[in-house]
Order: structure tokens, then C-alpha cells, then sequence
């Protein structure tokens, strides 16, 4: 949260990303707050970006990049089985 990724780096994410695009986006009360329609980020790289690059908090944690691929943390067993492939 003290350093964001910004337009390009959340750009380079979603390219290699592993996981629905769509999961980048925490749906949690703020999301709801902000009156936000989950159908309107599924397979939408561009709209989870835009979205992501003006809301941060909205971005799910953790993300682990490696080398050109990206997974989303969760849960907690993912990391250490992405980060030991070949």
C-alpha cells in the first residue's frame, strides 16, 4: 500500500497474470460503496487497470510477480509453490 504499482506496472501484472483478471479487484465494502458492478472488470483488463490505477486500496494483496508472470497470494500456499517453479 506505501508504494502501488503504477499504470505500467499494473499493466505488466495483468499481461502475466495467471488468475482471472477480474480477481485483481478486492470486492469488499468499498468496492460496494463506490456503487462498482463486479461483471463490469470480467475479462476487462483495461477497465481493472483504469480501475486500479485511480482506486489502490481496491488492488488484492498479495500480488507475486515473477520473472513475467504474476499470481494473486491467495491463498497463502500459492506463493511459496509459484515462486518454486521452474
Amino acid at each position: 500500500m506505501k508504494t502501488p504499482p503504477d499504470r505500467e506496472a499494473l499493466t505488466a501484472i495483468v499481461a502475466g497474470l495467471e488468475d482471472p483478471v477480474e480477481d485483481l479487484v478486492r470486492k469488499d465494502s468499498q468496492f460496494k460503496k463506490l456503487e462498482l458492478n463486479p461483471d463490469d472488470y470480467v475479462g476487462n483488463p483495461e477497465a481493472v487497470i483504469d480501475l486500479l490505477t485511480e482506486r489502490k486500496a481496491l488492488l488484492q494483496r498479495p500480488v507475486v510477480v515473477k520473472g513475467d508472470k504474476a499470481i494473486i497470494g491467495r491463498p497463502k500456499g500459492r506463493i511459496a509453490e509459484f515462486l518454486s517453479e521452474g
